[in-house]
């Protein structure tokens, strides 16, 4: 019966191609293709709701009642409504979209699509929903302002969506000028940040500097997670030591390449297993201090790892 209803499904889903399929593998295999499709939409979906609902609470019960402002597109959304009258929402959909056409030409349809609805949302809830203000502390409502615009931005991004432009320009303008991405946003909101001293007041940059500083931390714990990962590259002649000592004192999964290590003046070198392991960064004074214990030589390189999936990353019970 549950073949039968997937077949129905497959059928009805991807039309007479499924007919073409001579075996019911691949007629699986494209159903699972399917739900994966789904699924992932309706999870960036959600992401980018719960991204919109976060971001317009911070503008609207803390940002757009006190004045403040942001970087990037936002900031300069905020910056020309409050020097023009400008409705907010507006000005959030007519300087995005630049951005939004230029995330279809440089990066892919599927992001420009996902965007697009993000800004839309966005200004759409700036426009017919208004959250009761916080809070009249300018500290706090730099800091908390930042703080639910930045969980926002990051709930969108996980999502595959941006809600401020700044970014795709970023991208833009590094590829053109060979210059970082995070150079180019440094001197966009520097840009922002000196027109609004000048129009507005010093004290309002200066909070807002602190507003992007919150909203820009917050972001990065958004997307990276609570848990920030190091990957660790052991070389130790006594690599079975240590990953006997890694899998059952630590508890974490091990990676061992086939590989060589050199030295000397005359360039020495010996097969070696080279280890590589990923770990947080609670656990790397504890790996230290094992590894010390089996070989004080080993060769240990430690790298950040933005985020990892799958595997066995999530430490296992031991006994």
């Amino acid at each position: 019966m549950r073949n039968h209803w997937k077949n129905i499904i497959i059928n009805t889903v991807l039309g007479n191609s499924a007919k073409s399929f001579g075996s019911n593998y691949i007629k699986a295999k494209d159903f699972r293709k399917f739900k994966v499709t789904i699924r992932t939409w309706v999870k960036d979906f959600f992401l980018i709701i719960l991204g919109i609902a976060s971001a317009a609470f911070g503008l609207e019960a803390f940002l757009i009642p006190n004045k403040f402002i942001d970087g990037g597109v936002t900031g300069i959304s905020l910056l020309i409504s409050e020097l023009s009258g400008l409705k907010l929402s507006l000005l959030l959909v007519l300087i995005n979209t630049p951005f939004i056409l230029l995330g279809l030409k440089i990066i892919n349809r599927q992001f420009a699509l996902k965007t697009a609805f993000a800004i839309a949302g966005l200004a759409s809830c700036t426009a017919l929903f208004h959250f009761p203000e916080i809070t009249h502390d300018k500290l706090l409502v730099s800091l908390f302002g930042g703080f639910f615009l930045g969980a926002g931005i990051g709930l969108s991004v996980r999502g595959g969506a941006v809600l401020d432009g700044t970014e795709v320009l970023a991208i833009f303008i590094s590829r053109k000028l060979g210059v970082t991405i995070g150079d180019v946003i440094i001197i966009i909101n520097a840009l922002i940040f000196g027109t609004a001293a000048y129009f507005l007041s010093l004290e309002t940059a200066l909070y807002a500097m602190i507003t992007y500083l919150s909203a820009s931390k917050t972001l990065d714990f958004v997307i990276e997670g609570i848990e920030e990962y190091t990957g660790v590259t052991v070389i130790s002649p006594r690599h079975e030591e240590i990953i006997h000592m890694v899998a059952h004192k630590m508890g974490r999964g091990v990676t061992v390449y086939s590989g060589k290590r050199g030295y000397g003046k005359h360039g020495h070198v010996t097969n070696s297993d080279i280890i590589f392991i990923v770990i947080t960064r609670l656990e790397i004074s504890k790996l230290n201090a094992e590894i010390e214990k089996i070989d004080p030589n080993a060769f240990v390189v430690m790298s950040s790892i933005k985020d990892t999936k799958g595997g066995m990353v999530k430490k296992r019970p031991l006994h």
